[in-house]
Order: structure tokens, then C-alpha cells, then sequence
């Protein structure tokens, strides 16, 4: 199969969909791989670079597009992208289609089969592509909300940890799974006053048993939400319900009620957010103010910092990505971790939670895959 990775072309975006190790890894399968000219420059591998890995460099995404069977990338395609897919072809990236009627409408037309990271399962039960995007966004999520915190840069003023004889920030967590985990792992480790909250109280039992005592976990009542985002000084969404629009959990009224200047972080921002004031932003200007309240809503945070980001994305998703190579559409037949991935196939949505959100039929997909 011929596989292609165009360079990203997202605001801020310098992940790349292949790694010159994971090109290495489709050749030895037996694959041609086709990679835009300076696709890995974010992460400081040059053209010559996959050159070594067996990779054929191109002069455009244009190139990649035409000449490929399988499109690998990492964020969702933008408009000139979602232009150049085909029937036929196949389309492996992160996608969050439920927030975005435009992009879904563009991947309909285009009668590609689109296959999202973000809904892959695995035999635990998890998301493990969207796991390692989750742990790298929950760790940057306490980053971006302390320097947003600086009284410069619009917050209220306040050291996430405190100093001896001042106490630390409160930060409230909403959410508490892969996101939750990783941003109260930093915030408590910087010395931040921490509670999480969720509605899972096995979850909640599983956290107070990793974080021993250190972080306060609570059950996600109205009250509860309330008593921990009116008494915080940085809020942080983390809630997610696979391939769904995430719920907006704090409403606009409820930012009355917290402290001037404090900040929120929507990590779920990529699913449409849990603040009912959020509206995605870019790292070129990431934040914006509404009723004093600073919102941090970059739908590509692990993107700023690419040369982790990229390589814990392609370690996650070369298992699967081979898979699709070798097999192609019968990978996603025979596979049902593969299915639940499986988005948009030839001019219809195959994701149930993504169809009832846009008002598409849903397909199921083992109906309408036509594997000989």
C-alpha cells in the first residue's frame, strides 16, 4: 500500500502523523511511503532524515493526496485537505467530527473512509490513541494555566504552589479520567491545593488510592461543582464522552460566582468543551476573557510541544496503522477495536454518538464494509 503523511497545516501544529521510526516500520512491511517535503521539521527530522527511513519526499500535500492509498496524519484535515480525499481512500488521524458539521460534511463528500483515533478501542475498555494526546494535554493543561494564572498575562496573580506562610492555588478538576489524572499529577506536584471530581465512585476510589490523601477526589454534584469552581482559582475540563459533544457542565451564570481572575483550561475543547463560554483558540493567541474569568481553550495543545507529543502519538498508533496497511478495510472488518474507530466510510456515518450529534443516520459498520 502506498501510505502518505502530508505536512500539518493547522494553526501552531508541528506534530507529524509519521515519525522517520515508524516509516522504517511500513517499509519493512513491504509499503511505499510518501512524505511531504519539511512534514517533520516541528520535530527536528529533516527530509534527509526519512530519506534514511526509506521514505520518498514530495513537494506537496497535493502529492501526497494524489498518490496515496492511506492518509496519515495527525490533526483533523482542514478545508483544502478534506478537498483532496477520494472514495476509496483511507484516512487514519484524529478527527472529533461531533463539534465540527463542516469537516464531517467535507469527509461525506469526499467518500473517503475516515478512521478516528480518538474513538479506537482497545480489550480494556480504553481509548489508547487518544491516551497518550490525554496525558501530554493534562500535563500542559496545569503549564498553560499557571502562566495564564500571572497577573500579566490577565490572571489573578497567584503561584500555583505558594510559597512558605501563603497558600497555594486551588485548582478544580472536572473529570477525572487519562486528563484528570496527569493534571492533578502535576498541579500537586507543583504544590497546588487539588480536587477532582467525577461520577464514577470506583474511579474516585482509584484515584484516592493512586494520589493517597494528596489530592481532594469528589463526587460531581451541582452543589459539588459549584462549591469547587467558585472557590478555585484555575479550573480545568476534563471530561470526555467517546465521540460525543462534551457537556457543558459550567455554565455561563456560574462564572459570577468565581474569583476574578481565575482560570479555565477546556482540554475537551476538541469535543466542543464543558464551559458553555468556551470557543476553540490557537497557540498564536490562546486565551481570551469573558466576566473576568480567563479562558484557555487551544484545541491542539499537544502541539506546542511536538517532539514528545509526536512520538507517544506514533507509538499508540503504528500498531493499527500497520494493521490498515496490510490489510487494508478488512483490518477494520476482523477488528473490532478498529470498527469502533471507523467514523465516516463512502458517504455515511458509521459513529453512533457522531451521528446523533450532527442528526446523521448512523451505519453500522459491519453492515455496510464490503470486504470480499
Amino acid at each position: 500500500m502506498r501510505v502518505g503523511c502530508p505536512k500539518e497545516i493547522k494553526n501552531h501544529e508541528y506534530r507529524v502523523g509519521l515519525t522517520p521510526g515508524s516509516v522504517r516500520e511500513y517499509v519493512a512491511h513491504g509499503h511505499e511511503v510518501i512524505v511531504e517535503t519539511k512534514a517533520g521539521a516541528g520535530i527536528g527530522a529533516d527530509d534527509d532524515t526519512y530519506r534514511a527511513a526509506g521514505a520518498k519526499i514530495v513537494a506537496t500535500a497535493k502529492d501526497v493526496f494524489e498518490k496515496s492509498d492511506m492518509i496519515v496524519k495527525v490533526k483533523e484535515p482542514q478545508p483544502s485537505e478534506w478537498a483532496q480525499l477520494r472514495e476509496g481512500q483511507i484516512l487514519y488521524t484524529y478527527l472529533h467530527l461531533a463539534p465540527d458539521p463542516e469537516q464531517t460534511k467535507g469527509l461525506l463528500s469526499s467518500g473517503v473512509t475516515a478512521i478516528a483515533y480518538e474513538t479506537v478501542t482497545d480489550e480494556r475498555g480504553g481509548l489508547p490513541l487518544l491516551a497518550p494526546m490525554s496525558e501530554v494535554a493534562g500535563r500542559l493543561a496545569i503549564q498553560a494555566g499557571a502562566a495564564s494564572l500571572q497577573k500579566a498575562n490577565g490572571g489573578r496573580g497567584i503561584l500555583l504552589g505558594g510559597v512558605p506562610g501563603v497558600l497555594p492555588a486551588k485548582v478544580a478538576i472536572i473529570g477525572g479520567g487519562v486528563v484528570g489524572l496527569h493534571a492533578a499529577r502535576m498541579a500537586a506536584g507543583l504544590g497546588a491545593d487539588v480536587s477532582i471530581l467525577d461520577r464514577s465512585i470506583p474511579r474516585l476510589r482509584q484515584l484516592d488510592d493512586i494520589f493517597g490523601g494528596r489530592v481532594h477526589t469528589r463526587y460531581s454534584t451541582i452543589d459539588a461543582l459549584e462549591d469547587e469552581v467558585f472557590s478555585a482559582d484555575l479550573v480545568i475540563g476534563a471530561v470526555l464522552i467517546p465521540g460525543a459533544a462534551a457537556p457543558k457542565l459550567v455554565t455561563r451564570e456560574m462564572l459570577t460566582g468565581m474569583k476574578k481572575g481565575a482560570v479555565i483550561v477546556d482540554v475537551a475543547i476538541d469535543q466542543g468543551g464543558c464551559f458553555e463560554t468556551s470557543r476553540a483558540t490557537t497557540h498564536s493567541d490562546p486565551t481570551y476573557e469573558v466576566d473576568g474569568i480567563v479562558h484557555y481553550c487551544v484545541a491542539n495543545m499537544p502541539g506546542a510541544v511536538p517532539v514528545t507529543s509526536a512520538h507517544a502519538l506514533n507509538n499508540a498508533t503504528l500498531h493499527y496503522g500497520l494493521q490498515l496497511a496490510d490489510r487494508g478495510l478488512k483490518a477494520v472488518a476482523e477488528d473490532r477495536h478498529l470498527r469502533a474507530g471507523l467514523n465516516v466510510h463512502r458517504g455515511r456515518v458509521t459513529n453512533a454518538p457522531v451521528a446523533e450529534a450532527l442528526g446523521y443516520d448512523a451505519y453500522a459498520p459491519e453492515a455496510i464494509l464490503n470486504v470480499a
